[in-house]
């Protein structure tokens, strides 16, 4: 599974059918799965997503978790971020899951933050196309992959 993090002051994403979620000060996480991913790949990015202390402490220093600041989560589906563009032009797909795999892994992953968080965890909606509206706090984004672990 990969993973952009993105500390925000406040996000939403909305669909055709308005917005589908919407969150103050917390995380905005796009959210890749590829073939490969299973539980073992769920249970890392769970607690590294929690637990990561990229949230500012009084000093102003990068100690806090989103765990400890109760901030919100916003989870939206990305595919793309298993693109591939090293040849040509246009990027290729070919590690991200196909959505039969991917939807029921987002779910899963999405309904293990909601035993977590309660109503703190908001989502996208699988498949659709989404706009999504954030406001970066820092800028803070960080990179996560569940297949490369070492970093």
């Amino acid at each position: 599974m990969r993973a952009l993090l993105q500390r925000v002051s406040q996000a939403q994403v909305s669909t055709s059918e308005g917005v589908a979620g919407r969150i103050g000060a917390g995380l905005v996480v796009f959210l890749g799965v590829e073939e490969a991913d299973g539980p073992a790949d769920m249970d890392w990015l769970e607690r590294k997503i929690l637990q990561l202390r990229i949230f500012n402490d009084a000093a102003g220093v990068m100690n806090h978790s989103l765990e400890d600041v109760q901030g919100g989560l916003l989870l939206v589906s990305q595919f793309t971020l298993h693109a591939n563009a090293k040849k040509g032009n246009r990027p290729s797909y070919h590690r991200a899951a196909p959505p039969e795999l991917a939807e029921p892994l987002f779910e899963q992953f999405a309904q293990r933050l909601r035993q977590r968080l309660g109503p703190r965890l908001q989502t996208g909606v699988f498949g659709a196309l989404m706009e999504v509206q954030l406001r970066n706090d820092g800028p803070v984004t960080i990179w996560l992959d569940s297949q490369q672990r070492s970093y």
